[in-house]
């Protein structure tokens, strides 16, 4: 059974997660790629602090197109390798309450230690399907940066309902990553001796 969770997600709700739930997100979520996490970390700045707090950050550069109305549209928002972030999001996740960052390939110790500390974790999204991920999307709040950034490296504000995720890194030091890894080496080993 999938977990739903909402924005704004509590440290209660986060501390229930366990390493391979699946989950389903509805509510806020922003979206921010290497120029943002740099961003966040140097400049702090307050115009996307009011949707971080117990929120979701997703590492993505969605594929997007202006509708006849002059307004903007996802076509595809698939996620993009998170460990660019590595250098960022401990320090992002404790600066600014983010519960959740969701991305694919996994994170490694530094922000491991940040999840743990600042009670958050970090989720697995399905790589290759980023038209499928966009239809989840119920529309797009707002956009920071877009001028500055370009596009796939905006803060994309957007809401988004049962968006399917599941937990690779919890708040316990648990992590998936690591557990293939180690279960992948063994087999390995197996079959080699």
């Amino acid at each position: 059974m999938k977990i739903k969770l909402q924005t704004p997600i509590s440290e209660a709700d986060i501390l229930k997660l366990k390493v391979g739930d699946e989950v389903e997100l509805n509510g806020t979520m922003v979206l921010a790629r290497d120029m943002g996490h740099k961003c966040m970390v140097e400049e702090k700045p307050d115009f996307i602090r009011p949707f971080l707090a117990g929120g979701i950050i997703y590492h993505c550069g969605p594929v997007v197109r202006k509708d006849e109305a002059g307004g903007w549209h996802f076509v595809a928002a698939g996620p993009t390798t998170s460990i660019r972030e590595e250098p960022y999001q401990a320090e992002v996740v404790g600066e600014s309450g983010v519960r959740a960052g969701v991305g694919k390939g996994g994170v490694k110790e530094t922000t491991r230690a940040g999840l743990m500390q600042h009670k958050a974790v970090y989720l697995h999204a399905v790589g290759g399907a980023g038209t499928l991920l966009a239809r989840r999307v119920v529309r797009i709040m707002d956009v920071f940066k877009l001028e500055e950034f370009g596009t796939p490296e905006a803060f994309w504000v957007i809401e988004v309902k049962d968006f399917p995720a599941v937990v690779t890194m919890d708040a316990h030091g648990g992590s998936l990553h690591d557990d293939v890894l180690k279960d992948s080496t063994a087999r390995a080993k197996g079959l080699l001796d």
